[in-house]
């Protein structure tokens, strides 16, 4: 009998990660879902739970800091329970976390601090790699399992204020190639997702936002944001298994708006 197959999906409450966990649901996936909410936000999450209980899968939540190596490691724990009995397995792991400062790095009266450049380095970076260890330690995955991250061109490019966010998604990519090379061997593929400017509430924290947006629509081929949705169908798209050949990329799902100068 085959596995059940399940995603995890790292900031799953918004964004990317919300409709990410959707379009998963939709392929047949049940999901796992990390988010950090407030009190306030959690009937947003119950609905999503809903919606997606409502296209026929399971679903379980966890609403805590994936930071934490404690709560990682006490989720993990109870998503092993959870998939012993019926038989399942861990197809997808999406990493869309978004929790860091954005401050000047040098040459402002208020810049970053070690603590705040650590924290958004290792939430937004190297809390990829975390999870996929204790993923394997746990023994979650099976051969044709796909790893996904966001990343952006933030990555690559200065934007003010962004200095801290971009060392993180510099960060992430670098993990994704190496995860790629050491995976391989196992079946498992890694690749990072660069979206196009989105309207998200990750997007709307950084100062400027509106300049971006308008930028990026005037030069989108399409003359049009990138949605969640489009990103979303393109990584259950990633998911087949004709994929396996495609891994240690950075995959642009922009509508083009990337090779516009």
């Amino acid at each position: 009998m085959s596995k059940q197959p399940w995603a995890l999906v790292l900031g799953a409450s918004s964004g990317f990660g919300e409709a990410i966990a959707l379009e998963l649901a939709r392929t047949g996936m049940n999901i796992f879902g990390v988010h950090l909410d407030r009190r306030a936000r959690l009937p947003h999450v119950e609905a999503l739970q809903q919606k997606i209980r409502d296209l026929g899968r399971e679903c379980q939540f966890f609403n805590c800091n994936a930071s934490d190596d404690d709560m990682r490691r006490e989720t993990i724990e109870q998503m092993q329970a959870r998939l012993k009995e019926p038989p399942a397995t861990v197809r997808v792991l999406v990493h869309s976390l978004a929790f860091g400062a954005m401050k000047p790095l040098a040459g402002a009266e208020d810049t970053i601090t070690r603590k705040q450049l650590e924290i958004t380095c290792d939430t937004m970076g190297n809390s990829l790699v975390y999870w996929v260890q204790e993923c394997l330690r746990a023994g979650l995955f099976d051969g044709g399992g796909r790893i996904f991250a966001m990343t952006s061109s933030g990555a690559t490019r200065a934007i003010p204020n962004y200095g801290p966010i971009s060392a993180a998604k510099a960060i992430i990519e670098a993990h994704i190639r190496q995860l790629a090379l050491e995976l391989a061997p196992l079946g498992i593929t890694a690749n990072a997702i660069l979206a196009g400017v989105t309207d998200t509430p990750a997007l709307r924290l950084i100062p400027g936002h509106e300049k971006l947006m308008e930028s990026a629509r005037k030069r989108n081929p399409n003359k049009r944001l990138t949605t969640p949705e489009d990103v979303a169908r393109t990584v259950a798209a990633l998911c087949h298994p004709a994929t396996y050949w495609m891994t240690g990329n950075v995959i642009h799902v922009d509508g083009g708006e990337n090779i516009v100068g």
